[in-house]
């Protein structure tokens, strides 16, 4: 199979090298071919080879990369999706299969023209790992494997192939859930990232500075999982009001992490071995430390996800006072103005919303 996958990052370089072991015919679409000299790997904390693979190419021609490509797979952050959409629109075959991770974000909408002129779409819920680059166009660790991984598909009818597609190159169990719509709610980075970010930065403006950057999660505190709580139970409501769309696999955070309480939830995320030394996206300032605005933190967690559920909310005429006062003041410091809309992708209304994931 011809497999092309956009994005030589994190999880773009983790899906290269399980492609390529399986004997796929692997083709890198990426801002820097010339890092590439043909074999990826995996490695362990350990820095072990655990898996490894010869890629094809590595190109920056969206002609070269998309034209015979059988299966694309985007793995480019959500506010990078639409042009990637645009260029496999472009270039990429009628008939090829298109597949995104992680699957909220709006990149069902993004990929709307090629769904309506016949391509398969599909998202995974989550990445299938944590992967963090070693060397790019080289080496990428991979840890914390999930068991099982969730799709859903446009059409409906095509979601066994992909689920086939996917457990085949990671060799793991991928369940088909019913409605693309649990992918684009699954309380992930949209609420986790999204709640962080109030906690550490609320009552960050222009002038002030900070003396050191903070582990991410190793430093996770209890104001952070009240955020996060909030979110969650608000994103359940919204899922509770909309029972047509069948959103059971929008698991609550609580069942996720296996954390019922405050307190657990702040001692589940500051443990866990996959996060650990994942440090706050800030940049260094001439008097200290600033967030950094430009981290897709910021942009796509904000912009493309907790905006989208709020927007989903509103559609179901549910109350979101959390969501909505983090997302508010996101807006007063984004450097970055764009921000995803359904109204663009003519979804007007909740009649609107039915229409595009429930037929």
């Amino acid at each position: 199979m011809e497999i092309t996958i956009i994005g030589g990052g994190n999880i773009g370089t983790q899906f290269a090298v399980h492609s390529a072991e399986k004997g796929e015919k692997v083709t890198v679409y990426t801002s820097q071919p010339e890092l590439y000299d043909g074999h990826l790997c995996i490695v362990d904390d350990d820095g072990h080879i655990t898996h490894q693979g010869n890629i094809k190419l590595a190109t920056k021609d969206p002609r070269i990369a998309f034209q015979s490509a059988d299966f694309i797979m985007v793995t480019v952050p959500a506010m990078m999706i639409q042009s990637a959409a645009d260029l496999v629109y472009t270039y990429g075959k009628k008939d090829a299969i298109i597949g995104v991770v992680p699957g909220n974000g709006g990149s069902e909408c993004a990929f709307m023209e090629c769904i309506k002129r016949g391509n398969t779409f599909f998202g995974i819920e989550r990445v299938p790992a944590i992967a963090r680059l070693v060397e790019k166009g080289k080496s990428v660790k991979s840890i914390g494997y999930r068991d099982e991984l969730h799709i859903a598909s446009f059409p409906k009818g095509k979601a066994k192939i992909c689920a086939e597609l996917i457990s085949n190159i990671f060799e793991k169990k991928v369940t088909v859930i019913p409605n693309y719509l649990n992918l684009t709610m699954t309380p992930s980075n949209p609420i986790l990232h999204t709640s962080r970010m109030y906690s550490l930065f609320h009552d960050w403006h222009e002038g002030v500075f900070y003396n050191s950057v903070p582990l991410f999660y190793e430093e996770w505190d209890d104001q952070s999982s009240e955020l996060l709580f909030a979110c969650d139970d608000e994103v359940q409501k919204i899922c509770q009001k909309l029972p047509e769309f069948t959103l059971q696999y929008v698991k609550s955070l609580k069942t996720h992490y296996e954390s019922p309480t405050v307190e657990k939830m702040t001692e589940k995320l500051s443990s866990i071995d996959a996060f650990k030394n994942i440090k706050t996206p800030m940049i260094k300032a001439d008097k200290g430390y600033i967030p950094d605005l430009h981290s897709r933190y910021f942009t796509a967690d904000f912009s493309y996800g907790l905006s989208i559920i709020r927007q989903i909310a509103q559609y179901a005429d549910v109350l979101t006072p959390t969501i909505d006062m983090i997302l508010e003041w996101y807006r007063t410091i984004a450097i970055e103005k764009d921000e995803f809309s359904y109204h663009k992708y003519g979804i007007n209304n909740l009649n609107d919303l039915k229409q595009f994931y429930c037929n």
